[in-house]
């Protein structure tokens, strides 16, 4: 018996165009109640990422697969196939990399090899949406002598951000700060190059600010105004907007504001043609609001959720749903004066003629900082077998 752990240094979350690092550890374990234990041996073992894409066939017809001529020794289970038994379709992978072939484990002995890999930057990012989803996964593959392979699916989370793809590093290091004394990777050190261009392009794009003005009106009259300071923001900031409504013609009664995002699928992909886009709901606020002169609402953009994104199949974009619910009356027609002799009592109407209408304003949501989205996912750090 061999066991296998696979351990992401830093973190299930990835920027397209990061090294993805995992450090890969073969055991041979001492087992307390065996007398006569013996070595173990190992025929080879190789690693490659994948991504995965599932669709929904009631809504999605799916694209023809580029593997089109068909692999007879794919059937053969002592062939490395990282997708092996996995539904969908496999549409990026890197090459396979040997990890090493012929290892001999003795008793409690371990050996630990590392894992590097660029992730491709014109991959989609990860997303599990109700019409498609794009999953990625590092398959670590193990094979005994005249045994089956056996297969470590390590999932990971891809973040892609538009514009790094393009970036050229310059050629002269020496104006770079560097440290004499540590040996660096050039891998690992234009990864943390990476990493720090994106959290700045991250911090110019979602820190300008201007003020939005946007008047609110039905076919009565105007009700109010709304304001917000920027439509560019980041997974796990907040979307904070004002409200004022003592500018107003018409009472508004109540209103709600949704954080959503709308999945479309291509045309060219469409099983319906004209078949209607996914809305789902991350964030949601309601509020009652009648003789209200201001108000406002925060709705957090969850780091678990996928930034806006266009694939040759699918389209995610984000938005804020408004929902208004205005009186058909004037203001002073939403209060009734009581009959008490002794003091005054105002209550509420028992019915009212109301009116209802809708608004989408379209906002822009980018990734953010991988690390940070690592604390939410999903995905351990670890994986294990048992061989």
């Amino acid at each position: 018996m061999i066991e296998v752990l696979a351990k992401l240094g830093r973190g299930p979350v990835f920027l397209a165009g990061e090294v993805l690092e995992c450090v890969i550890t073969f055991t041979n374990p001492l087992s307390a109640s065996s007398t006569s234990a013996s070595s173990e041996m190992l025929a080879w073992a190789s690693a490659q990422i994948h991504c995965q894409f599932h669709a929904s066939e009631n809504r999605v017809s799916l694209p023809p697969s580029d593997g089109s001529k068909h692999d007879v020794q794919a059937e053969n289970e002592t062939v490395f196939v990282p997708n092996r038994g996995e539904r969908g379709q496999c549409i990026l992978s890197t090459p396979p990399k040997i990890l090493f072939c012929d290892l001999r484990l003795d008793p409690g002995e371990s050996k630990s090899y590392s894992y590097c890999e660029t992730l491709p930057v014109d991959g989609p990012p990860s997303f599990r949406g109700q019409s498609v989803k794009y999953v990625y996964k590092l398959t670590i593959g193990c094979q005994r002598v005249n045994s089956p392979i056996k297969l470590l699916r390590v999932p990971f989370r891809v973040l892609v951000l538009h514009g790094l793809k393009d970036y050229q590093f310059p050629q002269d290091e020496a104006v770079a700060p560097s440290n004499p004394f540590l040996e660096e990777e050039e891998g690992l050190k234009k990864d943390s190059r990476l990493a720090d261009l994106a959290t700045e392009l991250l911090m110019v794009a979602t820190s300008r600010r201007s003020l939005h003005l946007y008047n609110i009106s039905n076919t009565r009259g105007k009700v109010g105004t709304f304001c917000i300071f920027k439509t560019v923001y980041k997974i796990g900031e907040d979307v904070i907007g004002t409200f004022n409504f003592s500018e107003g013609d018409i009472p508004c009664l109540q209103f709600s504001v949704s954080l959503q995002t709308e999945e479309s699928i291509q045309e060219e992909f469409q099983r319906r043609r004209g078949q209607p886009v996914s809305f789902t709901v991350h964030a949601r606020h309601q509020e009652s609001c009648l003789h209200t002169a201001q108000s406002s609402f925060s709705l957090p953009i969850p780091l678990s959720s996928t930034p806006g994104f266009t694939t040759n199949v699918v389209s995610l974009k984000w938005r804020l749903h408004f929902e208004f619910v205005t009186s058909g009356e004037s203001a002073g027609t939403c209060l009734v004066r009581g009959n008490q002799s002794e003091a005054v009592t105002w209550t509420g109407v028992e019915q009212m003629e109301v009116d209802t209408f809708s608004w989408d304003l379209p906002i822009k949501v980018l990734p953010t900082n991988p690390i940070l989205a690592s604390y939410v996912s999903q995905f351990s750090n670890t994986n294990s077998i048992t061989i």
